[in-house]
């Protein structure tokens, strides 16, 4: 029974990793229709989430059968609770790659560029970034790799405000701006998003690491 344990624990891993994969290339893929306006490229990530929402089910079947198979003991229930929030914030990534995607589609229908734009591309590094270091951690359990996502958030929230800000007030005094600017605010939104679901999963390894759990102290200094 032991080993039948491992042998599931091990496969739960490798399809979270499997998953953040499939999470990460579609936000890649989204962004970069979004940014370089490749319409076959935003209509393929927009209609092709589905594979993330099976493995999301697949995981949930894994988590299910290990905690029927026996009592884990502490480290690996912890690893079983946090793929079970990790699985859902991953999902939810797909999702909003889809968003992206969606608004780089009427982005793409409007010619006049915005002065945003090198904003959002800033954003979209940074949270690409942070999603990338937060499944490292994962892969790692390093709890490390973790707290550096973690700090990294603001800078993301800092350029939303800023980005929403600025196409706020260019919307008052040019009304033909209106649309565009609205999806492009959607999409700076849609990033700093993923930028919170990248910190969910970076706090996640640290709770798996250290059973500490510091999603609700973000201004306190990390644990050790």
């Amino acid at each position: 029974m032991q080993r039948h344990f491992e042998h599931i624990l091990q496969e739960l891993k490798s399809a979270l990793i499997k998953m953040a994969s499939m999470a990460e290339d579609a936000v890649e893929k989204a962004m970069e229709s979004v940014l370089t306006e490749n319409k076959d490229l935003a209509a393929s990530v927009a209609q092709g989430d589905e594979p993330i929402n099976t493995m999301e089910m697949q995981i949930d079947s894994l988590i299910v059968e290990l905690l029927a198979l026996q009592q884990p003991v502490a480290s690996d229930l912890r690893l079983i609770l946090a793929a079970s929030k990790i699985n859902n914030d991953l999902e939810r990534i797909g999702d909003h790659a889809v968003n992206l995607a969606e608004s780089g589609l009427t982005i793409h229908s409007k010619s006049k560029p915005l002065a945003q734009r090198d904003d959002i591309a800033r954003m979209s590094q940074l949270a690409r970034r942070m999603l990338s270091d937060a499944v490292d951690a994962f892969i790692h359990l390093d709890p490390n790799i973790g707290e550096a996502v973690v700090l990294m958030d603001d800078s993301v929230d800092n350029l939303n405000r800023k980005v929403t800000h600025e196409l706020m007030e260019l919307m008052k005094v040019d009304p033909e701006s209106v649309e565009q600017a609205i999806e492009w605010i959607r999409v700076s939104r849609n990033l700093e998003r993923v930028a919170d679901l990248a910190t969910n999963i970076a706090e996640e390894v640290v709770f798996i690491a250290r059973a500490k759990v510091i999603k609700h102290h973000a201004g306190d200094p990390l644990p050790k």
